[in-house]
């Protein structure tokens, strides 16, 4: 490729258009149309790979293949009546969905589907994907506070637990691949810029994945916990919990719940395709098809391991991360950076 590594700047929204206050609306727009498709089709696609794997059906009466089933679910919980509990903390209560929802939709706009175009470029985009990722901890944590629900309390306390032991490392495993970037880019690369990621990858002829195998699989199992994904659903188990922090939610305040959990899903596997398998690198198809392609086929990983293994107890969720992924995480770090001083 004649471009070089330091070079490299994709055209954003704002440069395309021309106008910041267009550019805007139009990039939300944009993100909420294919999120809000995103999240039928993959509440779709669950319930056809759990019926794969447990040899079922799945949804086939409403649409072709039941493919409409998921848009007459969309309006049954539009139209549900929006039932508040009595001594509830309002404030918090309230917040709690929107709280979940309006991360996930910012942080969509960081990832860079195409080389040549990215709707927000930001030298922080990854420091930033996390920073938004954690915010989700926040919001469950006040609807199970702001419930007045003990079984969305417990909910929400085993949530707090496993997401901030889990964020060690998943962020300790993108860290191995920024110094990679870094080491890659020169000094004026920026390791924490998404597209500079992928960018790096493609012009090397190297996914990261071949690179850093150890930190892919530590990413992957981080992210099943980060995504509250079983077997590490512990914050949302039926059999002990109800339904656990979202218990007292119903209507479209459940639906924010469920529209953020599967957009997380989204997100994590978006950035596994970034830190590790090039983005939108592969031959013959256009950039944002295997970029999606990639993204998908992971979520699909994701959904099959959830219907293939049980439920971790909580110790042994969190003594596997303080045990296991943690020091494994640090030593590839630290192998990492030896690696690069010495070569």
């Amino acid at each position: 490729m004649s471009q070089s590594i330091t070079d490299y700047a994709p055209q954003t929204i704002t440069e395309l258009v021309g106008n910041p206050w267009l550019a805007m609306p139009m990039a939300a727009g944009i993100i909420m149309g294919a999120l809000t498709v995103n999240v039928l089709m993959l509440v779709w696609a669950e319930r056809k790979v759990s019926a794969w794997i447990q040899r079922r059906m799945g949804p086939t009466e409403v649409g072709p293949y039941g493919l409409l089933q998921t848009l007459a679910d969309m309006l049954k919980l539009i139209s549900k009546q929006l039932i508040t509990p009595a001594n509830i903390d309002k404030p918090l209560y309230h917040l709690a969905p929107l709280m979940a929802f309006a991360p996930v939709v910012g942080a969509v706009a960081l990832f860079p589907v195409s080389r040549d175009y990215v709707l927000l470029d930001n030298d922080l985009g990854l420091l930033f994907v996390f920073a938004l990722g954690g915010m989700a901890v926040i919001a469950i944590f006040m609807a199970g506070w702001g419930s007045n629900n003990k079984y969305a309390l417990l909910g929400a306390v085993r949530s707090v637990a496993q997401n901030i032991s889990y964020e060690i490392p998943l962020i300790l495993s993108a860290l191995s691949v920024v110094l990679v970037v870094n080491a890659m880019g020169g000094s004026t690369a920026s390791g924490l810029n998404l597209s500079h990621i992928a960018w790096v990858q493609s012009h090397e002829h190297v996914w990261f994945i071949l690179l850093q195998p150890l930190a892919a699989i530590i990413y992957f199992i981080s992210a099943l916990a980060e995504t509250n994904r079983a077997p590490f659903d512990i914050p949302e188990a039926e059999s002990e919990l109800v339904a656990g922090f979202h218990t007292e939610y119903s209507g479209m305040r459940f639906s924010l719940f469920f529209f953020s959990e599967y957009t997380n899903m989204l997100i994590v596997s978006m950035l596994a395709v970034v830190l590790f398998l090039g983005g939108w690198d592969g031959p013959l198809l256009p950039g944002p098809a295997w970029f999606f392609l990639k993204s998908y086929a992971l979520i699909f990983v994701m959904m099959w391991v959830r219907w293939t293994f049980p439920r971790l107890r909580f110790d042994q969720l969190m003594t596997f991360c303080w045990t296991v992924l943690i020091p494994l995480s640090i030593l590839n770090l630290l192998a990492t950076a030896l690696a690069i001083s010495v070569l």
